[in-house]
């Protein structure tokens, strides 16, 4: 009789090669999706949280963005609004967001600096967000309504000092840009006014526009319908030059108030520790899609300037942005709450 104790051995044999062959496949693919985390990103909708209110220029900003990528991506790419607390409450879904490339904020310096720098007790860190992309900048705008009697900052500063705490100078929060801008000009023309903080800048715009505030800082994306039909008037460029959307328009220093100069930037975040490889490929998608025609032609109407480049640059900015901050705090030209 044959013995069939050799067969048996081969077979089980064979079972035990295929199976360790099979953990070792299994092992390699685990491995090499660790290391491509972003192979599959974006399998489902990704949120962009806007943390003012519609029709501020962070929203425009955000929806000109979110549009292109859905249409480079084939995901949805929904706008979330989310005002309050200068920009706060939206920067801390984000900073407490999954890391995983799916929530998205569109800032400026008010979320994702003076927040952190200005709070007794901020909402968030610098460490609760990764940097992704410097998306662009605009010169402030100061601007009036029409029936405030003044017709350029030397009259607003006049106008102010014989009046003190009875200018009404609007922002879409305490910490937002708009309300830093506010207090470096109060400290450069040594005035008073007072503060008005609202959750936008389209509120504040309203309520300008009304004649329930005198005075807003604002940018030319937000403002441009008001300025087209002579609903607001504009006092100065809060810039180191004029704009070629605003040709007639003074700068402050060429009014006689220098070192209130400042800009409204746009950046992307997302939470931290989100992937690497997930974070540069929004990088590239979102530098693509700064370099399509359409949408530097709206960014140029907006008087906005593109900048795009790496996360490490947009990094290295917010941390001279926060250095700068700083030095105001400690001159004292700006107060924390």
């Amino acid at each position: 009789m044959t013995s069939l104790q050799p067969d048996r051995e081969h077979r089980v044999l064979h079972v035990k090669w295929n199976l360790l062959a099979f953990m070792i496949a299994a092992g390699v693919a685990l491995v090499a999706g660790a290391q491509h985390p972003g192979d599959g990103y974006p399998s489902k909708p990704i949120r962009m949280v806007v943390p003012f209110t519609p029709g501020g220029s962070n929203d425009i900003v955000a929806r000109i963005i979110g549009l292109k990528m859905a249409e480079g991506w084939g995901q949805q790419v929904v706008i979330d609004n989310r005002p309050g607390a200068g920009g706060a409450l939206g920067a801390e879904m984000v900073a407490r967001a999954v890391p995983d490339g799916y929530s998205l904020i569109l800032t400026n310096p008010g979320p994702s600096v003076h927040n952190i720098l200005l709070r007794r007790k901020p909402l968030y860190g610098f460490d609760d967000f990764a940097p992704v992309i410097y998306v662009g900048y605009a010169p402030a705008i100061i601007i009036a309504n029409p029936k405030l009697p003044v017709g350029n900052i030397r009259e607003l500063v006049a106008y102010a000092k014989a009046n003190p705490g009875m200018v009404r100078w609007g922002s879409p929060g305490t910490g937002s840009n708009p309300y830093i801008g506010m207090e470096m000009f109060k400290a450069a023309a040594h005035i008073d006014v007072l503060h008005v903080p609202y959750k936008g800048t389209g509120p504040a715009l309203t309520d300008l526009v009304a004649g329930q505030i005198d005075i807003l800082q604002s940018s030319v994306a937000s403002t441009g319908a008001y300025l087209a039909n002579g609903r607001v008037r504009v006092l100065a460029l809060a810039a180191a030059k004029r704009q070629s959307q605003l040709p007639d328009v003074p700068t402050l220093a060429e009014q006689g108030v220098q070192g209130a100069d400042i800009v409204i930037w746009y950046g992307l975040l997302t939470a931290a520790r989100t992937p690497r490889a997930v974070i540069y490929k929004l990088n590239r998608e979102v530098n693509r899609i700064l370099r399509l025609p359409d949408v530097r032609a709206r960014f140029d109407a907006m008087g906005a300037e593109i900048e795009g480049g790496t996360p490490e640059k947009f990094g290295a900015f917010i941390r001279s942005e926060a250095a700068a901050l700083r030095r105001l705090i400690d001159s004292g030209a700006v107060s924390p709450e």
